[in-house]
């Protein structure tokens, strides 16, 4: 089991498809959280469109029926949509699973699901959500490694670029970003700038290798 990129921006719009696949980025989380009916429909195809273009895997946040309906190939989950989600119809549909976990409690509920990854954040704190979850921590990251075997691992939450290497080194298969994509004044050289450090063999400041 594996994932396309070691990076995975996550964007709320789908023109951050076009821009980041453009770049290079080959898995991209589309989360839309404001907007709805047509409006949350045209940002899905149309993102859906770049994502083809550019050789993108594309992640649909959330909408597990509309990933169903527009052919979306991999959709993910919070612990929350795991309550309602129709998980059969999601394997019949062929679409591939990620699941965001914060505890070992979630973490054993994801798993009995059979994903195709799992998230687990935030590795820092992080001002884009919400959450009753204090930091974990890259030795979080280096325990749950550990219990997910083959099942790849997502680091994510308050990762920057200069903190990649030690996501990397503690375990993390992927490591995902918000606002160190979307928030940067060159978000297409900050797409380089992760592939370049998250390449194999990549040698970073303190000696690790990736």
């Amino acid at each position: 089991m594996s994932l396309p990129s070691r990076i995975y921006p996550v964007v709320d719009r789908a023109v951050w498809v076009d821009r980041l696949g453009g770049a290079g980025a080959r898995l991209i989380q589309l989360r839309v959280k404001d907007l709805e009916g047509a409006a949350l429909l045209g940002e899905i195809r149309a993102a859906r469109a770049h994502a083809a273009r550019h050789g993108v895997c594309l992640v649909l946040n959330d909408y597990w029926r509309l990933a169903l309906d527009e052919g979306i190939d991999f959709i993910h989950l919070g612990q929350e949509d795991l309550d309602d989600a129709d998980l059969v119809a999601i394997r019949a549909g062929g679409i591939r699973l990620g699941v965001s976990t914060h505890s070992t409690g979630e973490l054993d509920r994801a798993l009995s699901v059979r994903p195709d990854y799992v998230a687990l954040g935030p590795v820092w704190p992080t001002r884009l959500k919400k959450m009753p979850w204090g930091p974990q921590g890259v030795e979080r990251l280096r325990e749950w490694k550990r219990l997910v075997g083959s099942v790849p691992l997502v680091a994510i939450g308050g990762i920057t670029l200069a903190r990649v290497a030690s996501c990397i080194a503690a375990g993390a298969d992927c490591v995902s970003a918000v606002s160190d994509f979307i928030g940067q004044p060159d978000p297409e050289a900050q797409v380089r700038a992760w592939l370049a450090a998250t390449a194999e063999g990549a040698v970073f400041q303190d000696g690790s290798i990736t």
